[in-house]
């Protein structure tokens, strides 16, 4: 079972860490739009589409990772209070119960959504350029594919943690800033302390 978190865990780190970098083509494409459209006078037509397709592809792509790293959204004002069993055996219900069904429908409906604009080549209705959007369609199912892994592996982190009472967490890549601040605080007051 930790081999399979493991390779889950860097699965789902080197997709979400991949499709970072979007985050440099969309501001780069923004810049640009914004130069040419008040600077030069002359709009693209197709800025508005790609920046949808690049945020939509990177908010897709990103799900498993944020996923691995527990960044996802949930009512904490309980959950943290709770011991370690309490939480892994609500999490495994929840996954059983709700997050299986639902990434489940996900890959189903986005499989059949993703084949029919392959089939006549989808391009894209907002804008005149006719972006072709049929391949960041498949998106859809690769990030399904990418959630139902990480949440098997989840599942796993749940059952290892009803056995051990503690949760094998991810391996530590990036920090919010936050808790960066926090530690840089409790250092310096430690230090005066000493």
């Amino acid at each position: 079972m930790i081999a399979f978190i493991r390779f889950a865990d860097g699965l789902s780190a080197w997709f979400g860490k991949a499709f970072a970098w979007l985050i440099l083509l969309m501001t780069f494409g923004t810049s640009y739009e914004v130069f040419v459209r008040y600077i030069v006078g002359r709009p693209t037509p197709w800025a508005l589409d790609v920046s949808f397709i690049m945020y939509g592809t990177l908010f897709m792509m990103g799900g498993a990772y944020t996923l691995s790293r527990g960044g996802h959204v949930r009512g904490d004002f309980l959950y943290r209070l709770w011991r370690p069993r309490t939480q892994a055996t609500v999490d495994l219900v929840l996954y059983i119960f709700f997050f299986f069904p639902g990434v489940t429908a996900l890959i189903f409906a986005g499989w059949k959504y993703a084949s029919r604009s392959w089939g006549y080549g989808e391009v894209s209705v907002n804008s005149p350029a006719g972006i072709p959007i049929y391949q960041f369609k498949t998106a859809i199912v690769a990030a399904g594919i990418l959630l139902f892994i990480q949440g098997i592996a989840q599942v796993f982190r749940c059952i290892q943690c009803i056995r051990d009472g503690f949760w094998i967490e991810a391996e530590e890549d990036v920090e919010e800033t936050e808790t960066l601040l926090i530690k840089e605080k409790q250092a310096e007051l430690s230090g005066d302390q000493a």
